[in-house]
């Protein structure tokens, strides 16, 4: 019998194919959650992205064996339902790595060399070298809090740019770090010593503004905080303070407490570059999140 699987949120068409070389599929987007409720009983599997929410209700009615997320964060799921019910969990935080990775590089380029600025100087038909000179990476300490997938391709990237490179992370070691040329210190030290620093960690009770007011004080005034993780992890009240205030010479922000962002103070600094949480959105990684996670239900009912 081949497995029956429903997916409600949109994910690549290659992946959808390839779900039902072995299984038959469903394709259900925008099911309200009454609607869902009263049509999960039929399958075996749910794939999902971040807009279904998988409810305890929903998952009491079901028959599920698994639920498969495209992507990282299972903040839509109910885990402790699953987990009382015997739902397995999938998901796949590795498809995004190197967009993820790639786009704290790219951003940190176009903050530094005034990229952005420079482009709309042009469109608006100016020429104005000396007003958008910027600085290199070459040299500089780059601070990386948080050493899994990401930190760890970010460490890599920015060794070939030159970069000395700061980690902290209370969960590995030194070895952890040898490999990669890098230095493990503890959090205060990476602060006052890095002149760019970037979050890769998750939000957690323990990470919720883990960047406020008092660990913005401990950098320097011309480091630059690169937040492409989670919304949550940095105080924006405090950083739009200290960036107005020149206690701090820039940052890259792709997440926010609110999204969509909305009307920000942010958004009337010139020292900040603002994208609206991209860090997945490349062709590649959006194959790979629902390929990846497809893979994994594959091999649990061939199990």
């Amino acid at each position: 019998m081949r497995p029956k699987i429903l997916i409600t949120d949109r994910i690549h068409e290659v992946a959808i194919e390839e779900a039902k070389s072995f299984a038959d599929v469903d394709l259900d987007f925008g099911l309200s959650h009454e609607e869902l409720v009263e049509k999960i009983g039929e399958y075996d599997a749910l794939i999902v992205r971040s807009g279904t929410k998988v409810t305890e209700e929903i998952i009491e009615k079901s028959n599920l064996k698994i639920i498969g997320r495209a992507g990282v964060g299972l903040d839509n799921i109910d885990t402790e339902a699953a987990r009382k019910k015997g739902v397995r969990i999938v998901n796949s935080p590795e498809a995004s790595t190197i967009s993820v990775a790639e786009l704290v590089i790219g951003s940190l380029i176009t903050l530094m060399r005034n990229i952005a600025h420079a482009h709309k100087s042009m469109r608006e038909g100016k020429w104005e070298r000396s007003k958008f000179t910027g600085n290199e990476l070459f040299g500089k300490t780059l601070g990386i809090i948080g050493f899994g997938r990401i930190g760890r391709e970010v460490a890599l990237r920015a060794r070939a740019f030159g970069m000395d490179v700061s980690v902290y992370d209370p969960n590995i070691t030194v070895e952890d770090t040898r490999e990669y040329n890098c230095k493990l210190v503890d959090l205060d030290e990476l602060l006052k010593n890095s002149d760019i620093v970037t979050l890769h960690v998750p939000l957690i009770e323990n990470t919720k503004s883990m960047i406020d007011e008092a660990r913005l004080n401990l950098m320097k005034d011309s480091a630059i905080l690169v937040n492409i993780a989670r919304g949550g992890l940095v105080d924006e009240n405090a950083l739009y303070k200290a960036l107005k205030e020149n206690k701090l010479k820039g940052a890259v922000l792709d997440v926010f407490e609110d999204e969509p962002l909305g009307d920000s103070k942010l958004l009337s600094l010139d020292n900040v570059v603002l994208t609206p949480h991209l860090g997945a959105s490349t062709d590649e990684a959006q194959i790979n999140a629902g390929t990846v996670v497809v893979e994994k239900v594959r091999n649990f009912f061939r199990e």
